[in-house]
């Protein structure tokens, strides 16, 4: 029996998708709609599986509905619980913890965003004073209880709750890592009021009371919303399984993610990652920096040789200590608005058109975006866009440019080709912060370019960091949710346990593994994965004795951590302390399971010489202060072995690439496009 997996991203502009049935894959592109992020998830399926939701199932299987349901698995990237943050659109929540630690929240650290800036004013937190409740009680640092929950006081909170019609509930008490008794008591005494609760044992079981408390409020503040999301998108596919993407690189079902939506903060940007990491190893490049441009921001990740995890995100202010890769993002898109700042200064984005009203060309839109930029210079083609099936409206940007250059003091073109440049600096300045910053030469690197709009400026990028090459991956506009369907299902588990490292420090780490272990392979025997087929990767949160934070270790038994560390250290800080004594801090167990991928499909080959049916038609250019002349060429036709030097533009479905005059393009035995940058310059050293 077939099964039909489909990969949905959802975007700022648009939300993309990749089908896979019958041996073959479809792709499509919708524009997101912001007021309800569900609707175009369901217009799309609508439009490329409609037999797969509830109210068209007996259109094609004459059997039993359930049959047909569990032949399709979609695997979902959602932007729901970010934007909810970023927005500070989530939901009416209060916190309740130990009496006297109800202002933890708004205290945080003695960290400054801003130290030189006078006029600096810390952004509200979402939690009010007056949602924020103390109750006597105290573990103390070994677990141990030193004064009972105060029921009584536990009772007044209820009653003031149900008063301020809180929707959604954060608990997270000092030392419940270790002992989560008296948060499990909270959530029995309140469990009536049918709200969601969130329990910080469960959340982030780690020390460190700010950050805990700070991961477990963003998981209230944005569970209700997230719950609904996905609820009406589950409503048309019931009974057929939902996964949704994980910030950690995984997938995970949608009533995990419902409850604990904090661990889907960078759903859409992870699924992209691991697409690429996928594309990248089987054309042989195991060390890859990840460009992702969409319509609304970019997104960067350095790859060497695996997938990056963090757990030191802040989002919008807030800490978040469950497992990321590192990711990192900045606010320049194709939908970027370019503006005059107050000293005449050109400044693009992070504001965004969006979807609505979107670029000027899509029609509606009245600023000029980075997309109409591209346009204007040749670099986009009108009739060309999502194959054809959307036309751009080029006359529309004549007068948009003419009044903001002659403001600006320079020419349109000039005007155009500054707003590129303004986003290049952009994603160079957030690549410089992944790897040159961290330690990396962009050199020894590959750029994997994907993305609505990452084709469009890879290649420049490339020059800028002195990158020798550029991989961009067939149908690139959709490579988020291809890699949502190809992602492994993964769990993440942790325990802190503050273990002075020594030498028999070993054999108790292996001991102390055992619990996580254990709920590992439970939890993943729920999710269909027999303890044989499922994989544990282990690591340690290590730090010298005396510092603030940690590093990361992988870890296997009869290793010793203690070497592992040091690398880590002197990669990160440039140096270690010889001789200084060691601690572990946390210990962390990464579970994943591979379910059933479909196969990827390797075209026919061909030689260097292009077929003519691969050329569309002849365009003019403008690069660099002047015209070039550069060949329109369908990659649909492209076959691999074809090789051919820039000035080109190359175009699909879901996506662009401009091929500068500084390039070679050359087509792989897997479809991809790379880009050999002949005259990159020394920036990078």
């Amino acid at each position: 029996m077939n099964t039909t997996v489909i990969g949905v991203d959802t975007g700022g502009t648009f939300t993309d998708f990749i089908y896979h049935s019958g041996g073959r894959w479809v792709v499509h592109k919708t524009l997101s709609t912001p007021d309800d992020p569900s609707r175009a998830v369901l217009e799309g399926l609508e439009s490329i599986a409609p037999e797969f939701l509830t109210h068209r199932v007996e259109s094609r299987f004459a059997g039993p509905p359930g049959e047909a349901f569990n032949r399709v698995k979609v695997v979902h990237g959602s932007t729901v619980a970010t934007n909810a943050v970023l927005e500070r659109k989530g939901v009416k929540k209060a916190i309740i913890t130990n009496a006297g630690f109800e202002d933890v929240i708004e205290i945080g650290r003695q960290n400054r965003d801003q130290l030189y800036n006078l006029f600096y004013r810390r952004p509200q937190t979402v939690v009010p004073a007056h949602l924020r409740f103390g109750v006597p009680a105290r573990m103390d640092a070994s677990g141990k209880e030193v004064r009972p929950l105060d029921l009584e006081a536990l009772s007044s909170i209820k009653i003031r709750l149900k008063e301020l019609q809180v929707q959604s509930v954060a608990v997270c008490f000092l030392f419940s890592y270790l002992n989560p008794e008296h948060e499990q008591a909270v959530y029995r005494e309140l469990a009536d009021l049918q709200i969601p609760f969130s329990l910080s044992h469960c959340i982030l079981p780690e020390f460190r009371e700010f950050e805990r408390l700070s991961t477990t409020v963003v998981n209230a503040y944005v569970a209700p919303k997230m719950s609904g999301y996905l609820q009406r998108i589950q409503d048309r596919l019931h009974p057929g399984p939902l996964r949704i993407m994980q910030s950690n690189g995984g997938s995970i079902s949608a009533a995990q993610a419902m409850q604990e939506p904090v661990r889907t903060i960078l759903s859409g940007p992870a699924g992209g990652v691991v697409g690429a990491l996928e594309t990248a190893k089987r054309a042989g490049f195991e060390k890859i920096i990840t460009l992702d441009m969409g319509g609304t921001s970019t997104d960067v990740c350095l790859i060497n040789k695996g997938l990056p995890l963090s757990t030191e995100t802040c989002l919008s202010g807030f800490p978040l200590k469950v497992p990321m890769l590192d990711i990192h993002t900045v606010g320049a898109g194709g939908g970027s608005i370019s503006r005059l700042d107050a000293g005449g200064a050109l400044k693009v984005g992070p504001e965004s058109a969006g979807s609505g009203p979107g670029p000027i060309c899509y029609g509606r839109g009245k600023e000029i975006t980075v997309t109409d930029a591209h346009l204007f210079l040749g670099r986009l083609q009108s009739d060309r866009f999502l194959g054809g099936g959307m036309l751009l409206d080029r006359k529309r940007l004549d007068a948009a440019f003419e009044e903001l250059s002659g403001r600006a003091g320079i020419g349109p073109m000039d005007l155009a080709q500054g707003i590129l440049a303004v986003a290049d600096t952009n994603m160079e300045r957030a690549i410089r912060v992944i790897s040159v910053e961290k330690g990396f030469d962009p050199r020894e690197f590959t750029l994997v370019s994907f993305g609505g709009a990452g084709g469009l400026h890879c290649a420049e990028l490339a020059r800028m960091l002195s990158i020798p090459r550029v991989l961009v991956p067939a149908n690139p506009g959709v490579l988020s949710a291809m890699g949502m369907v190809l992602a492994d299902v993964i769990k993440d588990y942790s325990r802190t346990v503050m273990l002075e490292h020594g030498k028999n420090s070993g054999g108790r780490l292996q001991e102390l593994f055992v619990p996580l272990e254990e709920q590992a392979r439970a939890d993943m025997l729920k999710e269909g994965f027999e303890q044989t087929a499922v994989s544990l990767q282990k690591s340690l949160d290590m730090r010298y004795l005396g510092q603030s934070f940690e590093i990361m270790v992988p870890w296997r038994p009869g290793e010793d951590p203690g070497a592992g560390f040091e690398e880590l250290h002197r990669q990160k800080y440039g140096y270690i302390h010889q001789g200084r004594d060691m601690e572990v801090v946390s210990l962390r167990l990464r579970a994943a399971g591979t379910p059933a991928k479909p196969a990827l499909q390797t075209p026919a080959p061909g030689d260097e010489q292009i077929s003519d049916k691969a050329f569309y038609a002849q365009t003019q250019v403008y690069f660099e202060g002047g015209f070039v002349s550069a060949p329109v060429l369908d990659r649909n036709e492209l076959l691999p072995g074809n090789g051919f030097a820039g000035p080109a533009v190359i175009t699909e479905y879901t996506s662009t690439v401009f091929v500068p005059p500084f390039a070679r393009a050359r087509v792989d035995s897997w479809g991809n496009i790379v880009l050999d940058i002949l005259d990159a310059t020394d920036k990078a050293a």
